[in-house]
């Protein structure tokens, strides 16, 4: 019999991309689509957790391919933005140790897709709706 996950740490990825706050939104881009990344924390040069940018954050490439542009205009034009002018900066996040409720109820309370799992200031890992959705299709 195997133990259901109770912690935050027990569903987290913690295999994950980061990406630097001056890339630019085209690099965030490309990474996240050839990655399958709806959620991409952003760092500092130091790699301290500076941001989040999500899919939702891209979809004015959307806008630009419907207002007439290609897909070369729209390429260029995230290639004029740096990530930092794009990304949320409040994160939220969790520790490693955080019970699974609570952090269900803190994404559903923030309306939110993912939480940043930290670990003595350093990015642990990510905990998305995705890992919730896997658990429970498993558990079935």
């Amino acid at each position: 019999m195997t133990t259901r996950p109770n912690l935050v740490r027990d569903l987290m990825t913690s295999d994950l991309v980061t990406l630097d706050h001056n890339e630019k939104l085209l690099v965030a881009d490309d990474v996240m689509r050839l990655g399958r990344i709806r959620h991409l924390p952003i760092v500092d040069a130091d790699g301290r957790l500076v941001g989040i940018v999500s899919q939702r954050d891209l979809f004015h490439s959307a806008l630009l391919k419907a207002l007439g542009y290609g897909t070369h205009a729209q390429r260029s034009a995230l290639d004029l933005i740096a990530v930092k002018e794009a990304m949320k900066s409040d994160v939220v996040t969790v520790a490693p140790d955080t019970p699974l409720v609570e952090a269900a109820k803190l994404m559903l309370e923030r309306k939110i897709g993912c939480l940043v799992v930290t670990d003595a200031g350093k990015i642990a890992g990510i905990l998305t709706e995705g890992d919730f959705v896997k658990l429970v299709a498993e558990a079935g």
